[in-house]
């Protein structure tokens, strides 16, 4: 986070700029951001399918 946003912008007007600007980077990273763990999937998708793929009421 420090290279990727901290450091493209030296300031933001409020707190609530920069809590909001840290809250999308991390929604970015850790929800939207593609892996080549999971064959490029992101971590949403890739949750979603292991869900679909593991739970034994859909399997029925």
């Amino acid at each position: 986070m420090q290279t990727e946003l901290l450091n493209t912008r030296k300031t933001w007007q409020t707190v609530i700029e920069l809590i909001t600007a840290m809250d999308a980077w991390l929604d970015f990273y850790y929800g939207k951001r593609r892996h080549s763990y999971t064959g490029y999937m992101s971590p949403d998708q890739y949750e979603v399918l292991w869900n679909d793929l593991n739970n034994p009421l859909l399997l029925t």
